[in-house]
């Protein structure tokens, strides 16, 4: 990105950059500093967008023409992959991520288009003679208008998910991002709006750091379908203003996954991982390994080792090579996490209180260092309610049914994982776990052909793999009977 793009971070509608009347301002999570200022869109920039979308999908070829879509997605990837340092710069000191979890975010991507660029070649209908004479097929067409709205946890991933698979199915896009990550949501805009096989309107963008301009993307009728990912609470809220005009919907909620170790784990190769579950991208992830499940017979070696690495993790900026955990999005984010954590120890044991730094250098910044309670009753706030930042519960189970009816406790329902040197116990515990995704002795293992979604409320729909691109088509039923012989 150059010096200039990254001073000011526009809007793109309709193949054109555009500004907005309101300007906000950027800021390092890491030291307070602003950093940058961005056009600030609403509901003049959503209204554009989505009539250009419209207008795209209506007059151009995109929707019809899969060879003009796989060549832009490949190009698209082409052009991510050749700016990928800048990206992964941008976004660790923009969005607080260390530079490695930025870099596995960009990263993700790269390969993510290039699969739905290779799917929109080999998608295909079905078609049989059903009765003597009488031909029937299947075919399947993109729905119009797909409207994606992301979150600043991991804003080129996952708006990369939803519309890498729209623009493959043929639909056109409106994208909103969210202003929190301003900058690097504009960078991502420069590289598709490189990209020369993409038709002007096919692809349009903006950032606000309100919820108008989002909220008419739900409730306008030129919109087909809302891919959505964040809270649960947002969600719910979204899919009863799209209910109006019968919106298709994907929705990956929020979650607190449990990782669940049995008596029988290896413990030297989990507690890295639950270590890393804990702290990546800060606790600011829909996987967030949230809760740790330990049986009897091991709960007390776990439970020292977990509290010896948590209490271990560096705290620090990304411009620090040793750095293992970066800042929260913001400060009120990190005062947030810390009231979580102290109206816990009114009822639970906290066995690494982490919370705020509030001295030193890292003082300016919405740094937070790793927590872990020690909770019993399943129904506490602690253990229901997603916290969205480096905390997690410990709980104690003493058998098979035990953990399954523990894990199963919430109202999420996006992942979890199951430790054990048994063969046969992750694949039989999986099968009873409520979770859209199940992790065998790793986490957080995510795939581009294999589909991923929530149970309960944790989502609708399901984004990668080839039902991604299901998300955002129709089936036409075309039936067609013979002419009869004179």
């Amino acid at each position: 990105m150059t010096t200039q793009s990254t001073a000011h971070a526009r809007n793109f509608i309709d193949g054109v950059w555009t500004d907005s009347t309101t300007v906000g301002e950027s800021t390092d999570p890491a030291t307070g500093e602003v950093i940058g200022t961005y056009a600030d869109g609403g509901t003049d920039e959503a209204r554009a967008a989505i009539d250009a979308a419209r207008r795209a999908f209506r007059t151009g070829d995109w929707a019809r023409d899969r060879d003009l879509r796989a060549r832009a997605l490949f190009e698209m990837a082409d052009r991510m992959a050749a700016r990928r340092d800048e990206l992964v710069a941008l976004l660790s000191r923009e969005n607080g991520k260390i530079p490695a979890e930025a870099a596995l975010e960009v990263d993700l991507t790269v390969s993510k288009i290039r699969y739905y660029g290779a799917l929109a070649l080999t998608e295909s209908g079905r078609a049989a003679e059903v009765k003597p004479g009488l031909y029937s097929m299947t075919l399947r067409q993109p729905v119009g208008v797909a409207g994606v709205i992301a979150p600043w946890n991991s804003p080129v991933i996952l708006s990369v998910r939803s519309f890498a698979p729209a623009l493959a199915a043929g639909a056109t896009v409106v994208l909103k991002l969210p202003a929190q990550t301003a900058l690097t949501n504009h960078l991502l805009y420069e590289i598709v709006a490189g990209t020369t096989a993409l038709p002007h309107g096919v692809f349009n963008a903006f950032t606000e750091s309100g919820s108008r301009g989002a909220r008419l993307i739900v409730s306008d009728p030129g919109v087909d379908v809302i891919s959505y990912t964040g809270s649960t609470r947002v969600g719910r809220a979204i899919m009863a203003d799209a209910s109006a005009s019968l919106k298709g919907m994907s929705l990956e909620l929020g979650g607190k996954t449990p990782m669940i170790v049995f008596d029988d784990a290896d413990l030297d190769a989990a507690v890295p991982v639950l270590t890393k579950a804990v702290t990546t991208f800060t606790g600011q992830f829909c996987m967030t390994g949230s809760r740790i499940l330990v049986q009897r017979g091991v709960a007390d070696e776990l439970r020292t080792r977990l509290t010896a690495a948590l209490e271990a993790v560096k705290v620090g900026p990304g411009t620090d090579p040793d750095s293992e955990m970066g800042p929260l999005i913001d400060t009120a984010n990190a005062d947030r996490v810390d009231r979580a954590v102290a109206e816990a120890a009114a009822y639970a044991e906290v066995l690494v209180r982490g919370g705020r730094i509030t001295e030193g250098p890292l003082a300016r910044g919405a740094f937070v260092r790793p927590s872990l309670v020690e909770v019993d009753d399943v129904d506490r706030p602690i253990v229901q309610q997603e916290v969205f930042g480096p905390v997690a519960t410990f709980e104690v189970f003493d058998d098979e049914a035990d953990a399954i009816a523990r894990a199963n406790a919430t109202e999420f329902g996006l992942a979890a994982s199951v430790w054990s040197r048994d063969a046969d116990r992750p694949l039989r515990v999986a099968r009873e776990l409520d979770a859209g995704t199940v992790w065998s002795n790793t986490w957080a293992v995510i795939v581009d052909q294999m589909e991923e979604g929530g149970f309960k409320q944790s989502g609708v729909g399901r984004l990668n793999g080839e039902r991604a691109l299901e998300e955002f088509q129709e089936i036409k039923h075309i039936v067609h009977p013979a002419p009869r012989a004179s």
